[in-house]
């Protein structure tokens, strides 16, 4: 087996260990696929406790969800995650074609896989909260409907998911104003989201995350997607990189030219914050790509592939689990108390380096987790 996978490794889980001969690898996307679920599976390397301090506030900053508009780091994670998922899916699918499967059979295995996702998302859930909550918010269920309907629009000429994709953001956005909260459109109460999870599950979330979010969501995965099938026509890395530096540009240019009439909002996904983080994601996958595959620094990326390798057990087991690790392993180091106020950072990189390990042990027996 080989430590080096192609760009078709994970569709929301799905891994494939095997390197086909003729067809292009990307490490960098298994690269940035790790380091996303790396930074995800961290909860912020601890910072959280570290707000305020004077001297690491500020990076602390980078690592907790604005509380409304703008966007720092912590913000892009989710923008990414389901990103990859896109990224992933014109490799996986075509793979599926090769070994014989049909366009109804795939459409058979995006649903199944979707369904799947919404039912972990739901177990997730129901054992941190410690009782049945259905709900639709967490990422693995909005990747859930971002996924289905990124591949029905795959389907579709190039002008009409260009289409699909504007459509997505500017029905969004007419929604907000066809009905707005007390605050006005982008208000953070009593939008139009909070009013149909209130409908359904009979509850507001807080903060104000809606299910209804896929929607424009879906245009991450949907971008992906295209970059994906970008990268499996091409194997010219200098084109390749000027196709994403565009697309970054473009992304970045739409998104400052909505943000006098529309906010970049994480909590609503506005089509402001959609493209904002989209660009962002395009810059971040553009120096995992200028890094690896042009200079062709590859050896470092090694712990990161382990970890995207089996990226929804390390998304699992951090959502279930991180609490009861950071509880067993401060038996032993004492949560760091002894080392100052860098030792909630510590900890939470201890942490880590276990659910690291875990994903390591599960590498050298080829065992990989996938829906």
């Amino acid at each position: 087996m080989t430590p080096i996978t192609d760009a078709a490794a994970t569709t929301a889980g799905e891994t494939s260990p095997e390197v086909r001969p003729g067809r292009k690898r990307y490490l960098a996307l298994d690269a940035f696929r790790g380091f996303i679920m790396v930074v995800l599976a961290s909860r912020g390397f601890g910072f959280s406790g570290l707000q305020g301090d004077p001297t690491w506030g500020r990076i602390a900053h980078w690592f907790d969800h604005v509380p409304w508009e703008g966007g720092v780091f912590w913000d892009m994670i989710q923008p990414s995650f389901m990103f990859m998922v896109g990224v992933a899916m014109p490799f996986a699918l075509s793979r599926r074609k090769e070994l014989g499967a049909t366009d109804r059979d795939n459409l058979r295995h995006v649903l199944v896989r979707s369904i799947h996702l919404i039912i972990l998302s739901q177990v997730i859930i129901w054992v941190d909260a410690g009782r049945i909550k259905p709900q639709l918010i967490n990422v693995l269920s909005q990747i859930a409907f971002t996924y289905f309907f990124t591949y029905l629009i795959m389907q579709w000429r190039w002008r009409y998911q260009t289409v699909a994709a504007v459509a997505l953001l500017a029905g969004w956005t007419a929604l907000f104003f066809a009905f707005p909260g007390p605050d006005g459109p982008f208000s953070p109460r009593n939008h139009i989201g909070l009013r149909v999870d209130r409908a359904i599950f009979h509850y507001d979330y807080d903060p104000a995350y809606s299910t209804l979010n896929f929607i424009p969501s879906t245009v991450w995965t949907l971008a992906g997607a295209w970059v994906g099938r970008m990268l499996m026509a091409s194997k010219a890395h200098a084109s390749n990189l000027k196709k994403l530096a565009g697309g970054m540009i473009l992304s970045f240019a739409l998104a400052f030219a909505l943000h006098p009439w529309i906010p970049f909002i994480k909590q609503l996904c506005t089509a402001s914050f959609i493209l904002y983080s989209l660009g962002w994601v395009l810059l971040m996958l553009i120096g995992f790509y200028l890094v690896i595959e042009m200079m062709g620094y590859r050896k470092w990326t090694f712990p990161l592939v382990v970890v995207g390798m089996n990226s929804i057990f390390i998304y699992f087991v951090s959502e279930v689990l991180f609490e009861w690790l950071d509880r067993a392993v401060g038996v032993f180091t004492f949560h760091y108390n002894f080392i100052g106020k860098l030792a909630p950072v510590t900890q939470a990189s201890t942490v880590l380096a276990v659910m690291w390990y875990a994903c390591y042990w599960l590498y050298k027996r080829a065992i990989f987790f996938k829906l």
